[in-house]
């Protein structure tokens, strides 16, 4: 059977749900989410057929700004079943992620599927999670992972992962991810979130809520008996351009100085530098709260704490607390996130004074 693959288009849509229909019995791509994924997706969605019908389809994610890909679905009509057709749209896939950047390609298979697993396994994907009661009919899911850009591996660093509950508690989220990874047994919570939150906030009487500074995070740490280490590059307090009211600034003035006050009582570590030494960090035992431009993420212009999980000599890991629905992510798909080091280098130069600011948080 002569089969060519090509790239969906919109003409594909009525072939492309009728595969779906006869493929799955739940969790079912709608037409207008395959709509979606062919014209706006940051994604690919191929095809393969042959000159009678369309026989199977793959759709892979690209997540902005990192260096990885998701499978998101693959589908195979019955005719073409047990010709290998799956070994070769994995292969395209994987060539698709590996043109744009991804180094790491991941999926979910149901546990009760064990071809699917076994295509998968063979073709050098390793299980890494299972994720309870995952798919609509309640069953669980396996999650797996290739390294398609063949590297040194990463350690895995038991940092647990929390998803902030508003648009301005990124940095609060973080640091309840990092407090987690130091003491195992503590609950992440959402009170403690949005506690934490108004703790650690400098930006009053905006227009709309603002986030935390890494002064105010620093002592949210402290103030929890963590020993704490605050490096940023720019002296005073932060992001009073983004902000044009007078009145508005001497409050952000004023805050900023007793955060001031109140490190200078501290035993928290203060440096006024560069970029952190993220290997000695992390072999230090230290989880490093970084804040990034979330505009190489979601092509927002706005400041974000996200955590560093790990780093080898390619990548820098993440756990980015903030979950993009309107882009198909699940938390799932925002955890130990690979940016290259170059592209993490970039993301955390903020605005036009090149701002850098971190805060590490160690156990005493």
């Amino acid at each position: 059977m002569a089969l060519s693959f090509r790239v969906a288009t919109l003409d594909d849509l009525p072939a492309l749900v009728v595969l779906e229909e006869h493929c799955f019995t739940t969790d079912r791509l709608s037409p207008r989410s395959f709509q979606w994924m062919i014209s706006r997706a940051n994604g690919r969605l191929l095809v393969a057929e042959n000159e009678e019908q369309l026989l199977g389809y793959a759709l892979v994610l690209f997540h902005r700004g990192t260096s990885l890909a998701r499978l998101y679905s693959i589908a195979i009509a019955a005719p073409a079943r047990g010709m290998g057709l799956g070994k070769q749209l994995l292969a395209r896939i994987e060539d698709c992620a590996v043109e744009h950047d991804c180094a790491y390609l991941r999926l979910e298979v149901r546990t009760d599927n064990p071809g699917a697993i076994a295509l998968y396994e063979r073709n050098g994907y390793r299980r890494f999670a299972l994720i309870n009661d995952y798919y609509e009919d309640h069953t669980d899911a396996l999650r797996l992972e290739k390294r398609i850009l063949q590297h040194q591996e990463a350690r895995a660093l038991s940092v647990p992962y929390y998803q902030q509950t508003t648009d301005f508690t990124c940095g609060a989220a973080s640091l309840l991810m990092a407090m987690g990874a130091l003491q195992p047994e503590r609950v992440a919570q959402r009170r403690e979130e949005l506690q934490i939150w108004r703790e650690a906030t400098t930006v009053f009487m905006t227009a709309g809520h603002g986030g935390c500074s890494p002064q105010g995070l620093a002592l949210s740490a402290w103030r929890r008996g963590f020993r704490v280490h605050m490096q940023v590059n720019v002296s005073g307090p932060l992001f009073l351009d983004g902000v044009r009211d007078q009145h508005k600034k001497d409050v952000m003035r004023l805050v900023h100085d007793a955060f001031e006050e109140e490190l200078a009582s501290s035993d928290v570590e203060q440096v006024l530098g560069g970029p952190l030494d993220l290997p000695q960090v992390l072999r230090d035992g230290g989880q490093p709260l970084v804040l990034i431009s979330s505009y190489r993420l979601t092509r927002s212009k706005s400041p974000h704490w996200v955590i560093v999980t790990d780093c080898d000599e390619d990548f820098v890991y993440l756990h980015d607390p903030d979950v993009d629905h309107s882009q198909h992510r699940q938390p799932l798909d925002c955890q130990h996130l690979p940016v290259s080091r170059g592209e993490f280098e970039r993301m955390c130069r903020f605005g036009n004074n090149k701002l850098r600011a971190a805060v590490v948080v160690y156990a005493r």
